[in-house]
Formats: C-alpha cells, structure tokens, sequence
C-alpha cells in the first residue's frame, strides 16, 4: 500500500501531465513557427551592432583571431584560467607550453594577449552570441564591422596613432577601413566607450561592454602598454571583393603553432567546441549538431508547459483540483493497461517459494515444463505477442486458456507430479503447485 504522504506529490504529477496536452503547440502551429525561424536571420542587425561594437575598432589581426576563438567558447575559459594561474609565461616559453594543450590554436594564440582572453572569459554570453553570429552570419559580421568603423570615423574617433595605423581603400561604392599595428610583432589594445566613439548610439538598447559597468573610459581611444605577441597572433581579414572574410598569416601559424601548414582558409573545427550547441539551425546542421537544438528547445518546451500548468492550477479551487486529478489518474490506468497488453513476455507471479515463467516457458526460481505440460504451454504462448502470455487471459482466450489448463490438469494426473508445473483453470487464472511455476493469463495472477 502507497504511503499517504506520497500521495500529493503523485497527484500532482498526474495534474501536470494531464494538463500538457491541453496546453502543448498544435502540429501545424510548431511547423510555421519553425519554418518562419528558418526564413529570418538568427541575429538581427541591432544584434550585430551591439555584439560588434566593443571590438570593431580593434586592429584587424586580433579582431580575426577573436572572431575565430569566440567560436569555442569552453576552450577560451580553459585559456583564461591558465594564463592568470601562468601569468609570468611569455615569449618561447609560452609556445612551448601551448604546445602541450589541446584547445584550437585560435584559442591557443590570445594567451599572448590576457586582457583580450579575460574580457571575453568575463562576458561569456557576449562572446558566445559573438562566436554563434560568426558562424551563422559572416558576411554580415565583416560589413557591420565596417559600418561601425565608418561611423567612429565620422565622429573623429577613428584616426592613425602611434599604436596604431588606420588606412582606407575603395572597394566599388564601398570605403573599407583597415586597422593594423605600426609593429607586426607588438598589439595594442584600445580602450573605449561603444555606447559614445562611434556618436549618439542609436537604438534603445545600449551595445555590449567588455569592462565593468563602473569602468570610467577615457575620451576617445585610449591605448595601454603594448603586448608583445610576436608570432602568436596570426589571424588576418580579408576585405575582399565581395567576399570578405577570416584567414590565416600561414607563416605566422607555423612559427607559433610549430607546424607546417599551406592552407590559409580558416575554417571551425566542430571537435574542440565541446558540445556547446549552435544557435542557428543551418549551422547545427551543417556541423552534425541539430540534435543540441532540438534537446534545448524540447527542455524549453517543457518548462513552458510546466509554467502553464502551474499558473493553470493557481486560479482553480480545490474542487476542479479533484477533478483534474481524477481524470488524471483515469488517463494513467488506461495508458497502464494499454501498456500490459501491449508488453510481451509479462511475467506472472508464481506460488510462493516458487516460479514465475515468461516468454519461452523458463522459470525463474528454477524448473521448467516437462512433458505434456511444456506442449500445452507452447502452444499458449503461440497466441502471444512476442512469445510471452500478456496477450491471454481476456474475453474467450481466458476461457480457452483456463479449459487448456483443465485438460492439461487431468492427462496428467492432478498437479503433475510436485514440482513439475502445471495449470489451474477456471476464470483465466492459472496456478502451479507449491515449488513449481504459474502462468498469469492478461487478466488474471499466478500463485
């Protein structure tokens, strides 16, 4: 018997999952839905400005190298626990002990630049939504970044420095801005204000920030101490004609990475994100990942219903409880009982100390039919689904069965002799003997 302090907790399962049906999105309104997701962009243009705008303005090799890395979001907080754990390691010795780990060689290389590798550990759902738009939407990502670079521009932010060395070139109708260190082998992080250098912001909602919210930013670009990186950042943007994109320095990689690559075409490499799920569809599925999708919207799902449910039971009083609760538990004994005829090889208990047969006529606790009485269970459970006796014992196949059982009883003298089985009819209930087995028909019990 069930302990009665369970008994509310069961009743409300049964509530809730009575409730998920009623409240569950119709076929046909999930498939408009997916099929109107799959028609928009995953992120939108004020999406881009906002994830761009703290790094648009950043020299283009550490940019790439960023854009790259973002794309493996656990590998980066790996990275970034190393290096404040190792912050002494620098130069040769630093691509030495690179060489030992195995996170991607984009997550490799902003070891030579800790303060680009701690913002982006610090904002995770920035960097991961970065990385995720990327992925999905390159070429949006490439001429948002020139549409901010214009604006800062425009505003006076944008100008050649010591630490930095800011060209431009027509491409078509098109002014491209490129942003490089005066020294190859040195980096120089620039510090500004996203919601200010690039003018009067221009949405309601303010760009992501890297630093703190208390952070006071100085006016314009500001610049620390250069980091010398040497070879370690080898990213390169490519503001081609109608194709701009991310590649890789090859000889740069090589002396950093110590290998010996020909290829310059960047592309993600699907085993170091680790299981991270990708936010757009079309990207999920090209990198064999639509299942992480698909488990994250079935938990939201989930959640949905369960809230509903919640809020559903809220406004009704203890009588309309009950009632739900009953229908509930209407619902779960037809599902249990679809479930019992349905299953095949149902075991039924046998008499105590004794066996109990499934599928095949084996019993458990030892012994087996023999003789006439194997034949006769044979040839029941022949009208079994899957060889087991669940499908027996209801309307005139208990009555057959239960007759079978008599005829079985009678050739062989009684019970058959101790511990052989044998079959007790009448009302679709079979019992064997003290010590040997029982069969239990679909509507009755062994013992």
């Amino acid at each position: 018997m069930k302990s009665t302090s369970s008994r509310p907790a069961a009743l409300l399962m049964a509530l809730v999952l009575a409730l998920s049906p009623a409240i569950a999105p119709q076929p046909a309104v999930a498939a408009a839905e997916g099929a109107a997701s799959r028609s928009a962009s995953t992120f939108s243009q004020q999406d881009l400005d906002r994830l761009l705008a703290p790094i648009a303005l950043y020299p283009d090799p550490l940019l790439a190298q960023i854009l790259m890395a973002s794309t493996y979001p656990l590998e980066v907080v790996e990275a970034a626990r190393w290096v404040k754990a190792n912050p002494k390691v620098t130069g040769s010795a630093l691509e030495t002990a690179m060489s030992k780990q195995s996170w991607d060689p984009a997550v490799k290389a902003l070891t030579a630049v800790p303060q680009v590798l701690q913002q982006m550990n610090d904002n995770l759902d920035w960097m991961q939504k970065l990385g995720d738009a990327f992925l999905a939407q390159q070429q949006e990502v490439m001429s948002t970044v020139q549409s901010l670079r214009a604006r800062a521009d425009a505003a006076g932010n944008l100008k050649t420095t010591e630490q930095q060395v800011v060209t431009t070139r027509a491409q078509g109708s098109e002014k491209i801005y490129v942003i490089e260190s005066p020294k190859p082998e040195v980096v120089y992080v620039p510090t500004y204000n996203p919601a200010v250098v690039y003018g009067s912001w221009w949405y309601p909602v303010p760009p992501y920030a890297v630093y703190p919210p208390a952070y006071v930013y100085p006016p314009g670009l500001a610049f620390a101490t250069g980091a010398v990186v040497g070879a370690a950042i080898w990213g390169a943007m490519n503001w081609g004609w109608g194709h701009s994109d991310v590649n890789v320095n090859v000889n740069r990689y090589n002396s950093f990475n110590r290998t010996n690559i020909s290829n310059s075409n960047w592309t993600h490499n699907v085993d170091h994100r680790r299981g991270v799920a990708y936010r757009d569809q079309n990207v999920a599925r090209q990198y064999n990942r639509g299942g992480d999708l698909q488990a994250a919207q079935a938990r939201e799902n989930f959640r949905g219903r369960a809230e509903s449910g919640r809020s559903e039971l809220k406004g009704m009083d203890r009588a309309q409880i009950d009632d739900r609760v009953r229908e509930a538990d209407r619902r779960g004994r037809g599902d249990a009982a679809t479930d019992r005829r349905g299953q095949a090889g149902e075991r039924g208990p046998g008499a105590p100390g004794g066996d109990r047969f499934e599928g095949g006529g084996r019993g458990e606790g030892g012994g087996r039919f023999e003789g006439r009485g194997e034949q006769r269970g044979a040839g029941i459970a022949d009208r079994s689904a899957g060889g087991g006796f669940s499908g027996v014992g209801h309307g005139a196949a208990t009555r057959e069965a239960s007759q079978r059982g008599s005829s079985s009883r009678a050739d062989m003298g009684g019970r058959g002799g101790g511990p052989q089985a044998g079959f007790a009819g009448g009302g679709g209930r079979a019992g064997g003997a003290a010590g040997g087995g029982g069969f239990r028909g679909g509507g009755g019990r062994g013992r």
